[in-house]
């Protein structure tokens, strides 16, 4: 992947986290647990996007 779209996914990836550390801190009867769910689900797939980019981009 270009230097750009890692960028663009890190960025992503960034605002998700700070999102689902916004909606942890609630307490645990106000939690929309739907969202929470989709937030931690986006934000691990975007990691994993990340990491795996990044790995590939090591020199062997």
């Amino acid at each position: 992947m270009s230097t750009e779209v890692l960028s663009i996914v890190a960025i992503f990836s960034v605002v998700i986290w700070i999102a689902v550390s916004q909606e942890a801190v609630k307490p645990s009867k106000t939690i929309n647990w739907r969202k929470m769910i989709t937030l931690l689900s986006a934000g691990s797939l975007s990691t994993l996007i990340l990491v795996i980019s990044l790995f590939q981009q090591l020199p062997l």
